[in-house]
């Protein structure tokens, strides 16, 4: 039997529990430990659930707090780091280029968030645009919540057409569930153009000419995305629809079912029994696909809290070659999350 892939989380909240959970899922990955600075309610609800997941102070001022809260910690964030082969830094932007430094100190690879500025790595990752480029890198940066989602959808027509050019508009929830920090509002913000998210898209697909707005919005359970995108090829709305039920992660859902928008998603997530009410899918509207010219148009959910952590388990199997190529990496993610099962129950 092949060795496992010891695996530590930097950071354990919104993103970081989730990749916890994610990692502790594969077969062929052994999850070593989590690390925190502070007894957040995550921390306490990992304590209340009996610590199934072991826990490393990510500082001497954490260990006290942790400890004074009487949370038991297995050590510190450098012991962790010891550990493993590879770190998820899940911590807040400009704290995983700080751990950086002690990644490289013990020769460990690590997969960053969003967040990060890009030079925190040496590639800019997605596992179904580019796996290829992250074999053996031992630092990879992941793309936001958005650009996760947005580069899903294009990519699928990409691969099956070409794009030639796309121009996004980002209804952006402003908090995550649970969020005080943007405060109570009750209007709609805009942000300059273009988005980072379109310019993201371009530094991973730089074939494809991308621009976009960005909106944020006083909600909080997913974002929205309209899309509007050019193929290469001229295809008709149901090639589009056909292309888009093919990819595993991808839900292609309707009005008519239900499906009015963020909530009602969030909603069967929870229905459904997922933790946390969790999606790991994007979902298309296929009431919104829809053509002008050659040109479609369609909306798709990204349900913000879950949708990169499929994309960070496939940046741990390209950064230590587990698999070879994006189509076996990503279905090995996919088997072990169960990303794509609903569809043969359809």
């Amino acid at each position: 039997m092949e060795k496992k892939i010891r695996v530590g989380v930097a950071g354990y909240g919104v993103i970081g529990q989730r990749l916890a959970d994610g990692v502790a899922l594969q077969g062929d990955m052994e999850l070593v430990g989590v690390a925190d600075v502070m007894p957040t309610l995550s921390v306490r609800a990992l304590k209340e659930k009996g610590m199934p997941y072991r826990l490393f102070a990510a500082s001497v001022e954490g260990k006290a707090a942790l400890e004074g809260a009487g949370i038991p910690i297995s050590g510190m964030l450098e012991d962790l780091v010891q550990q493993v082969d590879i770190m998820l830094d899940a911590t807040s932007a400009g704290i995983g280029a700080k751990n950086k430094l002690l990644y490289e100190k013990y020769g460990k690879h690590a997969i960053f968030q969003g967040g990060e500025k890009n030079d925190v790595a040496n590639v800019f990752f997605h596992g179904y645009a580019n796996f290829e480029k992250g074999l053996g890198v031992d630092f990879l940066k992941l793309t936001s919540c958005n650009t996760t989602g947005l580069i899903r959808a294009v990519d699928c027509i990409d691969r099956a057409v070409g794009v030639e050019k796309v121009a996004i508009t980002i209804i952006r929830r402003v908090a995550d569930p649970g969020d005080y920090h943007r405060g109570l509002t009750n209007a709609l913000q805009i942000d300059k153009a273009p988005s980072h998210q379109a310019l993201d898209l371009m530094t991973i697909m730089p074939h494809v000419e991308a621009t976009g707005i960005l909106i944020h919005t006083p909600v909080t359970h997913g974002h929205i995305i309209t899309v509007v995108l050019t193929p290469k090829q001229d295809i008709s709305v149901k090639d589009a629809l056909e292309i888009f039920e093919k990819h595993p992660r991808i839900r292609v859902v309707s009005i008519g079912e239900g499906f009015l928008g963020n909530a009602s998603l969030f909603r069967y997530a929870r229905d459904l029994g997922n933790p946390r009410g969790d999606m790991y899918e994007i979902a298309v509207w296929s009431d919104s696909v829809v053509k002008s010219g050659r040109d479609l148009m369609f909306a798709i959910n990204i349900p913000q809290e879950s949708v990169v952590i499929p994309e960070n388990i496939d940046a741990i199997r390209s950064s230590m070659k587990m698999q070879l190529t994006r189509e076996t990496g990503t279905a090995e993610t996919n088997k072990y999350l169960r990303i794509g099962t609903w569809k043969k129950t359809v």
